[in-house]
């Protein structure tokens, strides 16, 4: 089976399931301050894990819900079933379905499906990436003072990011807070956005649409330079053109 079929496929169904539960009532719980989960986030993960046990028995997944599942080959796949939870909750229509593909340590495809906007971004390794099966390209602004720049916090990490957010909103033409990291780095990749920045992300914030970013032409490394780390889960993605004038101004903050 070929994962990127399976994972785009995937996050099409999961992101249906999304779509028609948006309407219901909804179980919300709060993981910490301000930072939700709800009976769709669950529900979604569930199927995404169920589909990829029953086509890949012996891959590992890493689920933000569900935590890791080690399995006996060198596949895994790292899933988020709902970015951008409080923004579903609120039906504020910036959320996604993200599924990566892994092997041997390294990615090789990814999806994000953004359900309201019924928009599926996707990449493989070395195959590029598209938007709705056209290819994309990040954008081409090499001048901070054009850029329109994205990045994303829980309200309680403010006093860590805040100097940032301040510092880049001077600089750039614009800043945007969407509060989906996955949804953000794919639209770096379609030339929406000329960078994110963000800390404390997880693999799953992060796995699909750094593959994305690469395949359209773009460059994603960790905040503080070097390579980009899922682990550490901080990160920089831009144009390319932008990243080393991004990095030296955040570096100042």
């Amino acid at each position: 089976m070929d994962p990127l079929a399976f994972v785009t496929s995937l996050a099409r169904e999961a992101g249906a399931l999304l779509r028609e539960r948006l309407a219901e009532p909804r179980e919300i719980v709060q993981k910490r301050r301000h930072d939700l989960v709800t009976d769709a986030d669950r529900a979604s993960e569930e199927l995404i894990v169920g589909r990829i046990r029953a086509a890949y028995p012996n891959a590992s997944i890493l689920g933000e819900e569900s935590g890791a599942f080690t399995g006996t080959g060198d596949e895994r796949f790292i899933v988020d079933p709902l970015d951008g939870t409080t923004n579903y909750a609120h039906g504020y229509p910036l959320f996604c379905v993200s599924i990566a593909y892994e092997r041997g340590g390294r990615l090789e495809a990814g999806a994000v499906f953004a359900p309201l906007l019924d928009t599926l971004f996707a990449a493989r390794r070395g195959g590029g990436a598209t938007r709705d099966g056209a290819p994309i390209h990040v954008s081409s602004i090499d001048d901070v003072d054009r850029a329109l720049v994205c990045t994303g916090f829980h309200p309680d990490d403010y006093p860590r990011n805040g100097a940032q957010f301040a510092l880049i909103s001077q600089h750039a033409q614009a800043v945007r807070r969407d509060g989906s990291a996955a949804l953000d780095l794919a639209f770096v990749a379609a030339g929406i956005y000329d960078a994110f920045w963000e800390f404390d992300l997880s693999a799953w914030d992060i796995a699909a649409g750094a593959l994305l970013i690469e395949e359209a032409g773009g460059r994603i490394g960790a905040l503080a330079g070097g390579a980009l780390d899922l682990i550490d889960g901080s990160v920089l993605g831009s144009n390319g053109k932008l990243h080393a004038s991004l990095q030296a101004l955040l570096a100042t903050a």
